[in-house]
């Protein structure tokens, strides 16, 4: 089995000033993400790798995740997961190795919740700060697919 974490970046500030790669998360994204972990804690969830956009907002999102959940691997930026494509996220989790079963993905929208609907037709808003979990009931993630995906829960950002 494999599980996907898909999570949309946390609350951004706005600002106009500063080009869209470089927006920080505001106190109100921090606070909330760390929040948000604490109810990730209690599902008592394991994670292999985080992948993350390189943007700010979202490297700052996997960081508080992966100091929240004492994830002491690296985490993984990839430049493609920033204003991807549906076919291009569904390439990156095709290359992830086998070895890795439990995977959390922080990018953006719509790239984030179209990849939800496509494997599981979740029609709900990818609010910032968003978490939806994906079981995949194969063994590898060339395989995963809409037939064999299974939405465990989706969690708006609060």
């Amino acid at each position: 089995m494999k599980t996907l974490y898909l999570m949309r970046h946390a609350q951004k500030e706005i600002d106009n000033t500063k080009d869209d790669y470089d927006i920080e998360l505001t106190q109100e994204g921090i606070t909330n993400t760390i929040n948000f972990c604490k109810k990730l804690k209690e599902k008592n969830i394991t994670i292999d790798m985080i992948l993350t956009s390189p943007a700010t907002r979202a490297e700052q999102t996997a960081q508080i995740i992966a100091e929240e959940l004492n994830y002491d691997g690296i985490i993984t930026r990839n430049e493609v997961i920033y204003k991807a494509f549906l076919n291009e996220l569904l390439e990156t989790l095709s290359y992830t190795y086998d070895n890795i079963n439990s995977l959390f993905m922080v990018g953006h929208n719509p790239a984030i919740g179209t990849l939800a609907f496509k494997l599981t037709k979740l029609r709900e808003n990818f609010e910032m700060g968003s978490i939806a979990r994906i079981d995949f009931d194969c063994d590898s993630w060339l395989d995963i697919n809409e037939e064999n995906a299974k939405l465990i829960y989706f969690e708006k950002g609060i």
